[in-house]
């Protein structure tokens, strides 16, 4: 189960960047700011999961 939701952090942190991307490509600040939204979001997701693993073992 906790590499299905470190998967969809790694995705949500993609989708993350390729927004920031696309927004800095079309001067969209909204979008830009979105997309570092999505990718600190999906960090946070990520280490909780770490933790989960290490608190798990």
């Amino acid at each position: 189960m906790a590499a299905d939701k470190k998967t969809e952090a790694k995705t949500d942190q993609a989708t993350g960047k390729v927004k920031e991307a696309a927004g800095r490509a079309v001067g969209n600040e909204r979008l830009t700011v979105e997309g570092r939204a999505d990718q600190a979001k999906a960090d946070a997701r990520h280490a909780k999961e770490n933790i989960k693993d290490v608190l798990k073992d």
